[in-house]
């Protein structure tokens, strides 16, 4: 059977905590990416979308050429272990309503990113249908 270290992505870029929002929005378009897992060393301390940038940062007034990347981000972040199986990830990623998770050692080291992408590949497609369908529920407005 598969596991999260069969499928997930390695060799990640991240941002520290340190770096700007400016530095951290401009990573992301480089990279085309939007999320970016913040790291200490090689230890993963949280993660920063480029919602959070506009979100919690611009509108709440923070200054992207000064304002860090740690005041942002988020520090509780869904990782998963790299021996889980493909479907504990889907359902992870279901439960959660998330298409990303972040792979991490015993140590909380990062050592790689699985996205539902990765996982409609090679879990059963029951499995990826229904984690899928639960993800994509549209968002509904805040107030």
């Amino acid at each position: 059977m598969k596991t999260i270290k069969d499928v997930m992505t390695r060799g990640v870029e991240v941002i520290g905590p340190d770096a700007t929002l400016k530095q951290a929005a401009e990573k992301m378009q480089r990279l085309n990416v939007g999320p970016l897992p913040v790291c200490e060393g090689d230890k993963l301390v949280g993660l920063v979308t480029d919602r959070d940038i506009v979100v919690r940062g611009i509108a709440m007034g923070h200054d992207p050429d000064t304002s860090r990347v740690s005041s942002v981000m988020s520090e509780d972040v869904e990782c998963i272990h790299p021996d889980a199986s493909l479907d504990e990830a889907a359902e992870l990623m279901e439960d959660r309503q998330i298409r990303r998770l972040l792979v991490v050692d015993d140590d909380k080291s990062l050592i790689g990113i699985v996205s539902l992408g990765d996982l409609s590949q090679e879990a059963s497609d029951t499995t990826t249908a229904r984690a899928l369908e639960q993800i994509s529920e549209p968002s509904r407005p805040l107030h």
